[in-house]
């Protein structure tokens, strides 16, 4: 029906209405009266008709869509009936002073009745007819609260979702046995299996937005006791910002069973450092450092240089950040070896940055185990350039990506990266650029991460490899570990290690059971194979030692530590010395110095590997 033809019949069904409920009204209190013959009448029912039509028109009665039809619908009937019948019996009582009371009453109860009734009736015959409950999934919504009830709502309303709410589950006692919008509640959480079994429920929603990840987590376990397929809303942030509907349902992701809550940062002060500033981000090409460089670009510094050794990686973060910031933005881009000392020098002195954030490395552990040299060059001497050159062209602050591993290392890669710390804390004595290092552990879904190998097993129909069934290791996200790097830069001073308070290690037999039902398979189905620890590889990863730790967080989550200073010679000789050293030496080295063992190098002294 056109909108026309819609607002034609709405108007005809109107007037019959009204004209027809004030004669109806005044025969029912006066069954002999002869009412057609009443000019009284007839000018009371045209004047109620003029009106209504007029407040039909200020309350949009005739352009809303009836077949969505709720509350605030009804009240806009009741404010134009309720006007309309007032302003006629005033009129009424000022041309002839009288004015029928009861007739006028039981004329607005009738107006209610009918056109209330003609309206909602569309609703009804949509809700009925045009898609029935049977040709939707059945699902149990988790959480009864505003957003639940959002939730149910929307489901109910549109007639193209796939999903019909049978049931609601929620904690609160209080509502235990209700009905929300005609759906039972039938329990709490623990009773997500009994229900699903019951009610036969192929969809279950999450539906509480604010919840933290321990408790989705909690939920979500109870959900992989069932066959349903398991969805969540968007997070409260999301949907306060408008980014996103309360309908709009996703995938539960694994990042959502961290068991963990991120980290709010001071925005204000991470604007005032970037903000109208040139930035360089090295390995912007990567996982972390493309992130670094997205959240960058979000507080419109004046430059963003982006450094890494791969073309096309570096291209493709190159396209996405044009593609957002191209007007506001200079965007420039610099293929380059970090361990290409005059390369850096050279690009240093071109753009003459306010701040770098070094996140180049080389960081896969078995690799590095077996290439240790390279592990060297890149990650020590490959540091040691882009400092150098940031300390000698003036730039503001030097944050270094650290990692977890270069707590008491027992690999190479996590020794690296402690001897990379050494060399931004020796330039920080001495230099007037602010140097500091961020630690953090695992990233979710970062190139060489546990994620992606355990996605490409199942996607392969298994078995997931997990090298041991005690093995635990922090997790945190992309986005979370790119913040937090560029927060440090915020909080520097010089010389400091930060660190995320990263919460509860996580044990990767779980992340692997988790990954496997998020993927829609049974456990068994897919296998877990246990593959045995890989050389250099801890059973847990620390992200500070004792003697590290201080006490206060100097941001709420994140806290400052100070690794020891070593003696300059240490490290002097390592870089001196290093092409003359075997492998076996490099690696021995690498190990006894990041572990404070030093007192045990005097038998490589005896080899005359120093002078």
């Amino acid at each position: 029906m056109t909108y026309q033809r819609r607002l034609s019949f709405l108007v005809l069904v109107d007037s019959l209405i009204v004209i027809s409920a004030i004669y109806l009204s005044f025969w029912l209190l006066n069954p002999g009266f002869q009412v057609f013959q009443s000019k009284t009448l007839l000018v009371a029912s045209f004047t109620l008709l003029i009106w209504h039509h007029l407040f039909a028109y200020i309350y949009k009665l005739y352009n809303k869509a009836w077949e969505y039809a709720s509350v605030g619908e009804l009240v806009s009937i009741f404010k134009g009936v309720s006007y309309s019948v007032a302003i006629t019996g005033l009129l009424q009582f000022i041309v002839s002073g009288d004015i029928f009371v009861r007739v006028l009453m039981i004329t607005w109860m009738l107006h209610m009745l009918l056109i209330g009734g003609s309206r909602f009736s569309w609703r009804m015959y949509r809700d009925t007819f045009i898609k029935t409950k049977k040709d939707k999934k059945r699902a149990l919504i988790v959480g009864a609260g505003a957003a639940g009830t959002m939730v149910a709502r929307q489901l109910l309303q549109n007639h193209d979702a796939n999903l019909h709410p049978v049931a609601f589950v929620d904690d609160d006692v209080k509502k235990h046995r209700l009905q929300i919008l005609g759906i039972p509640v039938l329990g709490g959480v623990e009773n997500i299996e009994s229900v699903v079994k019951e009610l036969n429920i192929e969809n279950i929603i999450i539906a509480i937005p604010s919840l933290g990840k321990k408790e989705i987590n909690i939920i979500y376990q109870e959900c992989t006791k069932t066959d349903a397929k398991t969805k969540i809303i968007p997070m409260l942030e999301d949907l306060m910002l408008g980014n996103v509907s309360v309908n709009e349902f996703r995938d539960v992701e694994v990042e959502d069973l961290l068991g963990r809550e991120s980290v709010k940062l001071d925005m204000q002060s991470i604007s005032e450092s970037i903000t109208g500033k040139t930035v360089l981000v090295t390995g912007a090409g990567g996982s972390i450092g493309s992130e670094i460089c997205r959240q960058i670009s979000s507080f419109n510094p004046k430059a963003l240089i982006l450094l890494g050794h791969g073309e096309n990686s570096i291209y493709t973060i190159e396209m996405e950040l044009r593609g957002k910031y191209n007007e506001v933005i200079k965007i420039y881009t610099e293929i380059a070896d970090i361990q290409d000392r005059n390369k850096i020098f050279t690009i240093m002195d071109k753009y003459n940055p306010d701040v770098v954030y070094h996140a180049a490395a080389h960081k896969h552990v078995p690799l590095m185990e077996r290439n240790p040299e390279e592990a060297v060059k890149n990650n020590v001497f490959g540091t040691k350039n882009v400092a150098e050159a940031s300390d000698t062209f003036g730039v503001g602050t030097f944050v270094l990506v650290s990692s977890d591993k270069a707590v008491n290392p027992t690999n190479v890669m996590g020794a690296t990266k402690r001897f990379a710390e050494m060399v931004v804390q020796q330039l920080a004595e001495v230099s007037r650029t602010k140097f500091v290092a961020v630690r953090f552990g695992n990233v979710l879904g970062s190139r060489g991460s546990v994620i992606p190998l355990f996605k490409k097993q199942i996607q392969a129909g298994g078995p997931v490899t997990v090298t041991h069934p005690d093995m635990t290791r922090y997790f945190m996200t992309i986005p979370e570990a790119s913040k937090l790097v560029i927060q440090a830069g915020t909080l520097a001073r010089g010389g400091e290690v930060f660190v995320l308070d990263m919460g509860e290690p996580v044990k990767i037999v779980d992340l692997a059971k988790n990954l496997i039902t998020l993927s829609g398979y049974a456990i068994n189905e897919i296998g877990i194979q246990y593959s045995g620890i890989r050389p250099g590889e801890k059973m847990y990863e620390e992200l500070l030692n004792e003697n590290e730790l201080h006490k206060e967080n100097v941001f709420p989550k994140i806290h400052i530590g100070k690794a020891p200073l070593k003696d300059e010679k240490i490290l002097g000789y390592f870089l001196g010395r290093f092409e003359e050293m075997s492998i076996d030496e490099v690696r021995e080295y690498l190990l006894l110095v990041a572990n404070n063992r030093e007192n045990e190098l005097e038998h490589l002294k005896q080899r005359k590997i120093f002078i």
